[in-house]
């Protein structure tokens, strides 16, 4: 069981009683350009996969299913707002109001001239309502500290598949007791695996050092909301340990793989330890050469605000940037039996 950054919550509470319950609104970063080979739909689902609709608008503007993208998934159980590219070279743009499919609205559409890719979104805007909380002192605590010091970064319960099914196959595959051919499949088991290993770091992290943000020799600083990172040079600590206290940086956790950890010394030497009995995942990640990457262990919910209905109800909104998840949050709060749906990355 993963680490809590302040310890195991003590209320308990239901989070999704329905759809409308948790809306996700997908935040590109950007608007359409206007012109270009592709489409931009907005579209407002609830009820729907997003794979989907996907194949519902490739069906209805007469294209293959390939030339339809999306930046990231959004589960069917809630009220979601994402972007979905169509690659329509050379046509007529489709008359998107006359899309018809149960549980879908769209919202918008303009032309675009480079394709949506996964994961090339600035992040989600997120409005969720927590009921039946048994402790609301202990929910309102938590939500300052929170606001204040942030969660773990953990990939939520919906990247491992229900009741873990996609780490378990990625576990069998790395055994060779099966072989994995489809390609969007390999994907889940891959993504499911590393994922996996960078939540046993962060959750080390916490449980021999009692935070994300106590900065070691040799750890991969990344400054906050960006991609790159940097080793951790011994003699600079102090600034490091400052600047990372003051949300400046952000301490990273492996997506193992092939190529460069980023951590050198005593980092390095933590996280080898924290994944030494895992060495069938990490071989199957190089083998299979996903490239390593570094991940922020901690992220800081933008704009968290909170208000109780009653004793017993509370509404938040929070934006939260790509590859983050909600339900890591809300973990924060309630105290919640294993495989709670995740909603957005």
């Amino acid at each position: 069981m993963t680490a809590w950054l302040y310890g195991q919550p003590a209320a308990s509470g239901v989070v999704k009683a329905n759809p409308e319950d948790f809306v996700v609104i997908e935040d590109l970063g950007y608007r359409p350009d206007g012109d270009g080979e592709q489409v931009l739909v907005r579209i407002r689902k609830n009820g729907c996969n997003t794979r989907f609709v996907a194949e519902a608008l490739a069906k209805f503007a007469k294209i293959h299913p390939r030339d339809v993208s999306f930046a990231g998934m959004k589960d069917r159980h809630a009220v979601t707002e994402q972007w979905f590219c169509l690659r329509v070279p050379g046509k007529e743009t489709p008359d998107f109001t006359a899309f018809q499919l149960e549980g879908c609205e769209v919202l918008e559409s303009a032309r675009h001239r480079r394709k949506l890719r996964t994961g090339a979104l600035q992040g989600n805007a997120f409005t969720l309502i927590l009921r039946q909380i048994s402790d609301q002192a202990s929910v309102e605590q938590r939500l300052q500290q929170i606001a204040q010091g942030g969660f773990p970064n953990y990939f939520g319960e919906q990247r491992f598949g229900h009741a873990n099914n996609n780490l378990i196959m990625a576990q069998r595959w790395a055994a060779d007791e099966i072989r994995v051919r489809e390609r969007n499949k390999r994907s889940f088991l891959l993504s499911a695996a590393r994922s996996a290993l960078f939540n046993q770091v962060v959750s080390d992290r916490l449980s021999k050092m009692g935070s994300l943000t106590r900065v070691m020799p040799g750890d991969a600083l990344q400054l906050t909301g960006r991609g790159s990172w940097f080793v951790a040079a011994e003699e600079e600590l102090p600034g490091l340990q400052a600047r990372t206290e003051n949300n400046e940086l952000r301490v990273t956790a492996p997506l193992p793989g092939s190529g460069d950890p980023g951590t050198q010394g005593e980092a390095l030497a933590f996280e080898q330890q924290s994944l030494a009995h895992e060495t069938a995942l990490i071989a199957l990640l190089a083998r299979e050469r996903v490239e390593a990457a570094r991940r922020a262990a901690l992220v800081v919910p933008r704009d968290l605000r909170w208000s109780w209905w009653d004793d017993v109800t509370v509404e938040l909104s929070f934006w939260l940037p790509a590859g983050s998840f909600a339900t890591s949050l809300v973990r924060e709060l309630l105290n919640q039996p294993d495989g709670e749906a995740d909603v957005a990355e």
